[in-house]
């Protein structure tokens, strides 16, 4: 039995000591190179503080060295925190300050944003230099270090967006990782033969899996150069270029390849595993890639932040219609899902409720923030015997006849419109499954009363085209009365369609 993830690393560097364990812009480290360098930080960071299990901030672009800082950081019994060097200053200051004076990892070029962010200069550690000041490392001493850890102490904190402007810090376990991480490994069995194709910022919790299956098998990771992203042709050329036949990718990633049909244009056989989660995927785009690649494995994840990165999962076998919705299966090894009615019942076949979940998956709660933490992790409603947590994940969802969880979306994304209930990822769904809909976004605007779409698509369609196709597929009152094209939908760091900035922009007052 595992008690830290550190377990994955010290037993793959034994076996493929000289294998590629990631590869950047930079360059490429072997597995000995990461275990080698990740304790040099470790020595760095114990000659800098003496703490244990307390957060670590990385302030690094998206890199090898981001990956060797956060081992070095576990090496050192504490937590690593992976910040976004591209945030704005008013985040950094938020999360400095939630985590109270933190020692931050990071390079020189990022000093002078540290430290008018409140971070004290003596707790910046500069990466390069480190690697120079711990030329001799005291291997034995460093992972005693590391031996302390026990498996419901912190790994990581991840900060997501809070509804106040305030960042919460979300701490998940290494209990939670290696469950998920060993689930993981015999669900999709890798074999150690992946070559795995990384879109996720560090930020994100979906390049957790990313992470850890290398560091457990024996897989190479490929850090995939952001700006091959924004040209879906130039990513799939280099994915074919790299041999890369393994990736977990958001849909927005997956929807542009569709759209541009990139996959038309460039071969991609060596794609075999082809994994997504962060938001709905559309079978319309779907369809496209199993079409071109046919063999391919195709799996559907799902979860919050807050619960070790994703709770259910789907492998996609049989054949959806473009407007079918595609589910999110079924829940991962060790861990349960609730789907719980307003009245906390749980909801029968075909009933919606809010998607809960409970098990060694759940995040610790968030950092430095009990209220918040109160209120979304609580008694499982269901019994009153013991202590039982859950997660509330404020999605709404059903399963369907056949035992599948079907997500419908977010509690705050289901309006009442006309005086009828409305999930506005339904009309999201049957607009995807339009001709020259490319991609789109259903808001509601509450002053005015109006459910309003916005889509990234073909300039010949037209207003009076769209609600002619939609006539046959939605009630009347769930067309959209506002339709406005853009010529590119705004994402976040992340990925994802950034619906706030749309609100910001086009709701105005």
């Amino acid at each position: 039995m595992k008690t830290n993830v550190l377990e994955y690393l010290n037993n793959t560097m034994l076996h493929h000591k000289d294998k590629t364990a990631v590869l950047d812009q930079n360059g490429r480290l072997t597995f000995w190179e990461l275990f080698n360098c990740a304790q040099k930080i470790s020595q760095v960071i114990k000659q800098t503080a003496d703490v244990i299990c307390k957060p670590i901030g990385v302030f690094l672009p998206k890199s090898a060295d981001s990956i060797v800082a956060f081992l070095g950081i576990l090496y050192s019994g504490n937590i690593y925190v992976p910040m976004d060097t591209k945030a704005p200053a008013a985040r950094v200051r938020g999360i400095v300050e939630n985590l109270e004076n933190p020692i931050i990892v990071t390079s020189l070029e990022h000093y002078d944003a540290l430290l008018e962010s409140g971070v004290q200069s003596q707790n910046l550690i500069n990466i390069e230099q480190a690697y120079d000041d711990a030329m001799d490392i005291d291997h034995d001493k460093v992972l005693a270090y590391s031996e302390t850890i026990i498996d419901t102490d912190p790994v990581y904190i991840i900060y997501t967006s809070g509804s106040t402007g305030i960042p919460k810090g979300v701490v998940v376990s290494h209990r939670g990782v290696i469950d998920y991480i060993d689930w993981a490994v015999e669900c999709f069995d890798m074999t150690g033969k992946e070559i795995i194709g990384s879109q996720a910022p560090f930020y994100f919790d979906n390049s957790t899996l990313d992470i850890y299956l290398c560091l457990a098998t024996g897989a190479t990771l490929v850090l995939i150069p952001e700006q091959h992203f924004a040209f879906p042709i130039r990513l799939m050329e280099y994915v074919a270029e790299q041999n890369i036949n393994f990736i977990f990718w958001v849909p927005s990633v997956m929807i542009n390849v569709a759209n541009t049909r990139a996959l038309d244009h460039v071969r991609v056989d060596c794609l075999e595993k082809i994994l997504f989660a962060g938001e709905i995927m559309p079978n319309r785009h779907l369809n496209y890639w199993r079409q071109c690649l046919p063999d391919a494995l195709y799996a559907n994840l799902y979860g919050p932040t807050e619960i070790t990165v994703d709770c259910t999962y789907y492998i996609v076998q049989k054949e959806f219609d473009d407007n079918d919705r595609l589910p999110i299966g079924f829940p991962c090894r060790n861990t349960d899902v609730l789907i719980l009615t307003e009245d906390n019942r749980e909801a029968g076949v075909g009933e919606q409720g809010e998607l809960c979940v409970r098990g060694t998956s759940l995040a610790l709660g968030y950092w430095n923030n009990p209220a918040k933490s109160a209120e979304v992790f609580t008694q499982n409603p269901l019994n009153n015997n013991y202590f039982d947590r859950i997660y509330r994940t404020g999605d709404f969802a059903y399963v369907n006849t056949e035992g599948e969880i079907i997500f419908l979306g977010r509690k705050d994304a289901q309006i009442k419109h006309m005086g009828y209930r409305i999930e506005l990822g339904d009309i999201e769904t049957t607009l995807l499954s339009l001709e020259g809909i490319h991609n789109t976004c259903v808001l509601y605007n509450k002053d005015r009363q109006e459910i309003t779409m916005f889509y990234e698509g073909s300039s010949e369609l037209t207003k009076a085209q769209i609600r002619k196709e939609l006539v046959p597929l939605l009630p009347k009152y769930m067309i959209p009365a506002k339709i406005h094209r853009m010529d590119k939908l705004p994402m976040n760091k992340n990925g994802k369609i950034d619906r706030p900035q749309i609100v910001k922009d086009w709701f105005k007052e």
